[in-house]
């Protein structure tokens, strides 16, 4: 399977702008063209395509941010995969390459992530990949999760 994680350009804004999540999972995330607006005013948030055989599947968003403790924290601030792609694989697929991509990026030992807490399906994929709950909320409310990452997640 050829995939990618793209910067997003002028090339491929349109079809970023595209992708769709299902109803029900609205209330979970910002629209990518909400994303976009919001890394354009902030330049600490680096937005990217996910793409498997040169077709846009999904988005990301993440950047390094100053905690309120001094030390910086390494975020996968937004993530979704377009609804017409969800239940292959895909949503783990690509968390997998998104932590391995953000690791050897910034070599950091953590990596930081917010769920709405009825965000189900996405605590329990993140779970599977080792993120656990910190005890913190995010400003919107949003739950906390941080991941250890070891040496040999880094390869």
């Amino acid at each position: 399977m050829f995939t990618e994680i793209r910067d997003i350009s002028t090339l491929n804004k349109e079809e970023i702008l595209a992708l769709r999540i299902a109803d029900y999972q609205q209330n979970f995330i910002e629209t990518t063209i909400q994303c976009l607006n919001e890394a354009e005013n902030d330049q600490r948030f680096i937005p990217v395509g996910l793409y498997k055989e040169n077709v846009a599947v999904g988005f990301a968003m993440y950047g390094v941010f100053q905690h309120e403790d001094e030390t910086e924290r390494v975020w996968l601030d937004r993530y979704l995969i377009d609804e017409r792609y969800q239940h292959k694989g895909l949503g783990k697929y690509f968390l997998q390459q998104l932590i391995h991509f953000l690791t050897r990026k910034y070599h950091c030992q953590k990596l930081y992530l917010s769920v709405y807490d009825d965000n189900k399906v996405a605590i329990q994929l993140y779970k599977k990949f080792g993120f656990v709950f910190n005890g913190e909320l995010d400003e919107q409310g949003e739950k906390v999760m941080v991941k250890e990452v070891h040496n040999h997640d880094n390869n």
